[in-house]
């Protein structure tokens, strides 16, 4: 299979090559396993996959793929009508999913996956821009969207990461993050997949799990190389002990959601590793990402472009703006890996792209005049214009957890009559009151970006990859 060469490799029989939880297979198995798939559902227009954490999620996906049918993964803590409206709107013909591990009623066949079968035979290989999988975005702002992926946009992307990430078949790849999403499934397996890595996924996140990964022996698949988000890191660093088996790892990545300061520097006190952080979304896939040669990785910065990617800066009007370090606008993207648009949604995507081909992603942010870039919030939710001011929620929340009481921090813009908007912050925080916290952004910032208010709750609302949910906030 030309997008995953390691599943006919030299090492195809390197048995525990891809291990999943205490299961674990080699390439040759994985491939045999996944052909007896593919013969199952050759010919469909898409097939949906219950993308639990398990051997089988990985075997269907790459059946599909094989077969050329485009592929669905669907959260499995998907309600019934997010369920039904991925099902319906992508046409899947089938739902695969593990042997009695599948919701009633869902309005299409369950066809059940055997990681022990075994199959031999090809399929013809898939043009480069066919769609290898249909990846259904938050639905934060409607009912999820589904952006195709195409084959070549996955290999361009993982191919510029493995040159920025040092990434090879010596790593071993460990994590344990949703088999749904760009994270977790095409980095996290695919990419294993491409560059013929090991990959350990450890089930859940845990910083026992990740731990243990750590201290195997190299030729047991002792972790070189890890991937999570910001929920998990903060774990991580919340159990130090841990944290310091990790300070052999190669690289510590981190994603899907912004990686606070003072997690950075707390991974970079237990573990000696510098995060490396970087941006993607379900329809650019990883777009700008730290690098491994650069030692001088900072806090909030997520890197420069990757090399089959441009972006640039707009403003309101849509005049480009300059890479100085201060300007904030819309940042847009275009290149190899941008999705060509919204399955079924016309609208939609005449509505992301700009006239001259530009991607609108939706986020804030401010580039270096090096070319770093800054994510400071999406433009729906996260771009404050206050007293004709333009503020990043980001950058205050930042701030915010630079104080030593504030364990966590989401800033919204709230209607003001005065303001046009007041800024209003929502942390988990002990020790610490209201006016410390506005007076401690206000000497830290400038004192227009301090918040108005300070409200104290006990935990933040986050979706599965960990993203602070603010229309929860607002409510």
């Amino acid at each position: 299979m030309r997008l995953l060469p390691s599943l006919t490799g030299p090492n195809a029989d390197e048995p525990d090559a891809i291990r999943v939880a205490d299961r674990a297979v080699s390439r040759a198995q994985l491939l045999e396993a996944a052909t007896a798939v593919a013969a199952r559902v050759a010919g469909a227009r898409a097939v949906a996959v219950h993308a639990t954490a398990s051997l089988e999620t990985v075997v269907a996906i790459l059946g599909g793929m094989l077969a050329g049918v485009p592929v669905v993964p669907v959260p499995p803590d998907s309600g019934p009508a997010e369920r039904d409206h991925v099902l319906r709107d992508s046409a899947s013909a089938v739902l695969l999913a593990a042997t009695g591990d599948v919701w009633p009623d869902c309005g299409v066949p369950v066809m059940p996956v055997d990681v022990e079968a075994r199959a031999s035979g090809t399929f013809p290989e898939t043009s480069d821009d066919a769609t290898a999988m249909i990846l259904y975005t938050s639905g934060t702002t409607g009912a999820p969207k589904g952006a195709p992926a195409t084959v070549r946009a996955i290999a361009a992307d993982l191919d510029a990461l493995a040159e920025a990430w040092e990434w090879t078949a010596e790593d071993t790849l460990v994590h344990g993050l949703p088999l749904f999403h760009v994270h977790g499934l095409v980095l996290g397996v695919l990419g294993a997949l491409r560059t013929g890595s090991k990959l350990v996924h450890t089930g859940r996140p845990t910083p026992d799990a990740y731990a243990a990964a750590a201290t195997r022996e190299p030729k047991d698949g002792g972790g070189t190389l890890y991937f999570g988000v910001p929920t998990v890191w903060a774990r991580v660093c919340a159990d130090p002990s841990a944290a310091k088996a990790l300070s052999a790892a190669r690289l510590l990545v981190s994603g899907s959601a912004a990686l606070p300061a003072p997690v950075f520097a707390d991974l970079e006190a237990l573990t000696g590793h510098r995060a490396v952080e970087r941006y993607g979304m379900t329809e650019t896939l990883i777009t700008i990402s730290a690098r491994a040669d650069d030692p001088d990785r900072r806090p909030g910065i997520v890197g420069r472009t990757l090399t089959v990617v441009a972006t640039r800066l707009t403003g309101e009007d849509g005049s480009l703006l300059p890479h100085d370090g201060a300007t904030v606008g819309e940042l847009q993207v275009r290149g190899e890996t941008v999705f060509p648009g919204y399955l079924g949604r016309p609208d939609a995507t005449a509505a992301s792209f700009t006239a001259d081909g530009w991607f609108r992603t939706g986020d804030m942010a401010i580039i270096e005049p090096d070319g770093a870039h800054r994510i400071v919030g999406r433009a729906s939710t996260d771009l404050i214009k206050s007293g004709g001011y333009r503020i990043g929620a980001g950058e205050v929340e930042n701030a915010l957890l630079a104080h030593s009481a504030v364990i966590e921090a989401a800033v919204i813009g709230i209607p003001d009559d005065d303001l046009g908007q007041r800024i209003a912050a929502f942390v988990v925080a002990d020790g610490v009151t209201e006016p410390e916290l506005i007076d401690f952004v206000a000497r830290t910032l400038s004192v227009h970006k301090r918040p108005r208010s300070v409200s104290f709750v006990d935990a933040l609302p986050r979706n599965a990859m960990g993203k602070v949910r603010k229309d929860q906030l607002r409510r």
